[in-house]
């Protein structure tokens, strides 16, 4: 009997020991394990990948659920291929700051010296005006523009809003708008003589080794890349419909990984590609022309996380895409989360993982 008590006071004893030496970066990803998981359950996604990274280490990586459904496929952090959707908007804003270093382009150009030819508006519109949202250029009409399956180039897809009239003067107020993107992708093709994917993948994908990022073309295979889903009132899990993104790569046509985008992220914080004067540029908010503050640089947009430290992120919404990309400065920490699911809100998931993630 002694040796039966003995015996159990040694091993409640090795799992306190083993409580109370789990280290912090343990306790924060198994929050995180936690409240993913329920994030998961909750909103019926299908897929999802999640990386956190800090001081240009990988902390967490983990997939959760299926990139396929039919045969079932486990999501894989490090290879399965998303939607980034609006992500794709500070991958241009980065592509935008190696312009302004090479001296191609300035923020305060008018788009006119680039595209003549583009329609006339009551006023001017500058590279800044285009990249901050500012420009009075509408967004989608309707879930038929937004989820327009007809494959065009950028250029094509200018005449979907090139016509129409300016919302307001450029700089008076703030309007997000991807067609807005649509029209900056076009002023940096004009400047670089070379397609705007290709320059992405030059100048950004391959310096920063993103290997698993491209241009989402709606008639290649991509290996890897997740099948996509939406979810109905009777049932979860439904495939989505097809849609062609090549035009609007510049608003939300990319395709990556959660892992590839720690990679990006980590070059907003230890610049490597672009100066930091440039970068500081693209993530400092821009003001309207009565001196506010619009909450957006060029293709991030700029707060503070809990403990008022400087936060850059962006989410995006798509055809079979829910994301979001998170970047704090100060705390040398990225976070990213991609899902295969349409309609999934995630700002508040994602100040919940900051809550883990920041001291």
């Amino acid at each position: 009997m002694k040796r039966i008590i003995a015996s159990i006071m040694l091993l409640l004893s090795a799992i306190g020991f083993t409580q109370t030496t789990e280290s912090p970066t343990e306790v924060k990803t198994r929050t995180a394990n936690k409240l993913a998981k329920k994030f998961l359950r909750k909103h019926g996604i299908t897929g999802m990948s999640i990386s956190v990274s800090q001081h240009g280490e990988l902390l967490w990586s983990k997939g959760f659920g299926f990139s396929n459904r039919k045969p079932r496929t486990r999501v894989k952090p490090d290879s399965t291929i998303f939607r980034i959707a609006s992500i794709s908007k500070s991958i241009t804003a980065l592509a935008l700051a190696k312009l302004i270093d090479d001296k191609l382009i300035d923020l305060d150009s008018s788009i006119y010296n680039f595209i003549p030819d583009y329609p006339k508006q009551t006023y001017d519109i500058t590279v800044r005006h285009l990249g901050g949202n500012l420009a009075g250029i509408r967004h989608y009409k309707d879930n038929s523009e937004y989820a327009l399956n007809k494959k065009m180039s950028i250029t094509e897809g200018l005449d979907l809003f090139k016509n129409d009239p300016l919302l307001f003067e450029p700089g008076t107020q703030f309007n997000y708008s991807s067609f807005g993107y649509v029209l900056l992708s076009e002023v940096m093709q004009k400047v670089t003589h070379i397609p705007f994917d290709t320059f992405v993948t030059d100048t950004i994908f391959k310096p920063l080794n993103m290997t698993h990022s491209m241009m989402d073309a709606s008639d290649v295979i991509v290996p890897n890349c997740t099948h996509f889903y939406k979810n109905s009132l009777l049932k979860k899990h439904i495939p989505a419909s097809p849609v062609c993104n090549e035009f609007k790569i510049a608003g939300g046509g990319f395709l990556s990984t959660s892992e590839d985008l720690i990679k990006f992220g980590n070059e907003l914080i230890s610049p490597k590609i672009v100066s930091k004067e440039t970068l500081s540029q693209i993530t400092t908010s821009q003001h309207l022309k009565t001196g506010e503050r619009t909450g957006y640089g060029i293709g991030f947009s700029v707060e503070t996380s809990k403990n008022s430290t400087p936060k850059y992120y962006h989410t995006g919404g798509g055809v079979g895409a829910s994301t979001i990309l998170m970047v704090y400065p100060k705390e040398e920490l990225v976070i990213t989360v991609l899902a295969n699911t349409t309609g999934i809100s995630m700002p508040d998931f994602g100040k919940e993982l900051e809550a883990v993630f920041i001291d």
